[in-house]
This record gives structure tokens, sequence and C-alpha cells, in this order.
């Protein structure tokens, strides 16, 4: 089917005609059904889970229904889906669960690419039990993560290995079943970063070769919350701290206190709304999400190379994303202004296109742009090609 950019901009109450928004890796606009997902919710009876009255069923209803919606998203296990506040929480939570197996002389391997919610939970976790922390470089010209920059930091000592499934900076995308085949040779763990990864394609866990993964549904027309993915069998094997009366079961015993019902329904709102983005495709809910982001993938090529012409007609524009695999988010320089100045005066023209280094600190500092990073240009489902003809009609006429 030819992507309907403009039904879904009729679901997305947030967006105004008085502004172009390239703000999306930061976090997208909901659609009206995630958010009469979340008010319904509350609008009924509603108590802690439990099996007698209607406000513990329906809790329980809601906390079912997500969990089968993120397994759909992810293809993997309901029993295997973790909910928290953030995807930064979880990776805390699950480095210092690992880490209780670690010790002096053993290794975990970080890479610069990533956002710093999976270096520093991991590298901190590590540094807590005396282990090694070792950090895969990527190049940065191209821009490229490979398996030989992975391959070159492991070790027989490695017990994990972090890395992201699409950088949130500049979109590299690397080859992680390569990736997951060197881990597995080294008898470690792979844990992949899926939050940038999952607003732009299929997420598979078992093809990825994940053994653990988080995304954010904020990410992806969600609102605010964290999901860790994994088999059920290995979350088993893991004794987080908890508290005493607290449930030992799985996924529950990593959930601390109460979830929040109302943006679980949201959650599982915002995958029921991407399983319908190609409102052709039939079948289970995994099969027409992979559909639908088929669907949206070519979408946002088509917008990508438009933005990419129009940036290389501009002078003094760099654009940063280079790799050969990667998604639709650009990281643009321009020379003599700083990206933060040039992001305000895009903002006056209406034109949301925000600077810095999004938390990919070490990548930031690797491509030689330091913390102040560069101008981050992130289409979303509902972002246009007018759209993105006002961002490159905005940024010449910064330029002049």
């Amino acid at each position: 089917m030819a992507y309907d950019v403009h039904a879904v901009r009729a679901a997305i109450p947030g967006l105004t005609p008085d502004s172009a928004r390239f703000d999306a890796p930061g976090g997208t606009q909901m659609p009206l059904p995630v958010i009469d997902a979340i008010a319904d919710t509350l609008r009924a009876p509603l108590a802690n889970r439990g099996p007698l009255s209607p406000g513990e069923r329906n809790a329980e209803a809601v906390v079912a229904g997500a969990r089968a919606a993120l397994a759909d998203l992810v293809a993997g296990d309901p029993g295997g889906i973790v909910f928290g506040r953030s995807a930064t929480q979880l990776t805390y939570d699950l480095a210092r669960a690992l880490a209780k197996t670690w010790g002096p002389g053993d290794e975990v391997v970080v890479t610069r690419l990533d956002h710093d919610a999976n270096i520093r939970p991991w590298a901190q976790a590590a540094e807590a039990v005396g282990a090694t922390v070792r950090y895969a470089d990527f190049d940065p010209v191209s821009g490229e993560l490979t398996a030989d920059h992975v391959a070159a930091a492991l070790s027989p000592r490695t017990r994990l290995v972090a890395v992201t499934a699409a950088s949130n900076l500049i979109g590299t995308r690397p080859d992680l079943p390569k990736i997951a085949e060197l881990v597995r040779g080294v008898d470690a763990l792979l844990h992949v970063d899926a939050v940038h990864h999952a607003a732009h394609t299929a997420v598979d866990l078992a093809a990825l070769g994940a053994d653990t993964l988080v995304c954010s549904p904020y990410k992806f027309l969600g609102p605010h919350l964290g999901v860790l993915a994994a088999r059920p069998e290995f979350l088993r094997t893991l004794r987080p701290d908890k508290l005493l009366p607290s449930t030992d079961e799985v996924p529950e015993r990593f959930e601390l206190g109460t979830l929040p019902y109302e943006l679980l329904a949201g959650a599982h709102a915002a995958v029921d709304f991407l399983a319908g983005l190609d409102d052709a495709a039939t079948g289970s809910r995994r099969a027409r999400l992979e559909a639908s982001f088929a669907a949206l993938a070519g979408h946002e090529r088509a917008l990508r190379d438009r933005l990419e012409a129009g940036l290389a007609a501009l002078p003094a524009v760099t654009v940063r994303s280079r790799a050969a695999r990667r998604t639709s988010t650009l990281l643009v320089t321009v020379d003599g202004q700083s990206a933060a100045e040039v992001s305000r005066r895009l903002a006056e023209r209406g034109v949301h296109a925000p600077a810095g280094s999004f938390y990919a600190l070490e990548a930031s500092r690797h491509l030689g742009l330091g913390a102040a990073g560069g101008l981050r240009v992130g289409p979303a489902p509902y972002t246009t090609e007018e759209e993105c003809d006002r961002l490159l009609a905005a940024l010449a006429d910064v330029l002049r």
C-alpha cells in the first residue's frame, strides 16, 4: 500500500500546522487511541491486581494485555516482558542483578556508539565488583560499528556485551546477528538497547541474538515507560533485589512496586496503532506489525533521501550520519555556528530540531563534537515531505 501519512497525522492532536517537528528521537506525539486508552483505564474501576473486585480484574487485564502486545512488538514471550519507569532504570536494575555473578578478572564490553544508558549502568556495576570495562570503538568517519570493532574488545573473560541496535545520535544500525555470533563464541551475554531501533524497525529478539533487550514506548507513539524483554527461563536465573513480601514470580520479581496501569494500557494501544499503519495487512498482530514497519520504512527512506539531497545543497552543512545501514535520523553540524544556536533560530521559524549529544556522550566525543553534539533531525511516522522542505528552507534562511 501507499503509506498514508496524513491518516496518521489526523489521529495525533499534538501536531499543529504552525510547526514542523523533527524531535521524534527524543519522544513522539501520541495518537488519540493511545490517549483514550490511558483515560479509559483511569475512568474505569481500578485497584491493585487480583481476582475479586472489578478494579482488581481490570488491573489484571491491563497488565496481561500490555505484556502480550509488547511481546508481539519484539517477537518475544509475554512471560519475559518486564515493565519499569524507563529503559535507563531497567538497565541499571539488570546490571546490578547480573553483577552479582561477576568479580575481579571478569570483563564487560560497552561501545562508544551507545547512549550513556547502555554504558554507565554496566560500567558502574562492573567497577563496583572489581570487573574490568572494555570499550569497542566505531569509525568516526563512516559512523560504522562493525563486528570487528566488537571482536577487538572481546576476550575469554568477557561476561557481557552491551550494544545498541540503532544509534540515537547518528542512526547507525550495527550488524547485531554477526556481533551476537562473536559474543556466543566467548560464552558471554548480549544486551541490546533497542530504544531507537524499535521506533523504526520490527524488532525480533531472537533474530538479533539478544539475551536481553530494552525499548521505550514513548519513542514509538506511546506513553513514558520502559520495557525489558528476555526469555522467561533466562529471567528465572537472576535474583534482583526486591522487597521480601513481593512475588518471586517472573517477570513480576523485576517490577518494583505497583505498575502504572494506565501507561501500560497506553503502550498496548500504541502497539495496536503501529500494527494498523498498513491498513491492508492481515493476520496476527505480529504479522501486521511487520507489514506496517515495512511500509513505515519505505516512507522514512523517502524522507531521508529528500533531506539528504537538500542538505547536500546547503553550504557549510555536514551530515554526520553516514553508515550504510541506518535509520532516518540525521545528525547535522554547521561550520562556524553552534548547533544550539541553529536549533534556536529554527525554532523561531516554527521548525523543531533539537541540538546536543542526546546522552550519547561517548559517541559525540568520538565524532569530535564534544558535549555540544550537533543538530538532530529525526523524522517520525507523522512527518511529511512538506515538513522536510520546510526544514530545509528554514535552515537555508538561517545560513543566510
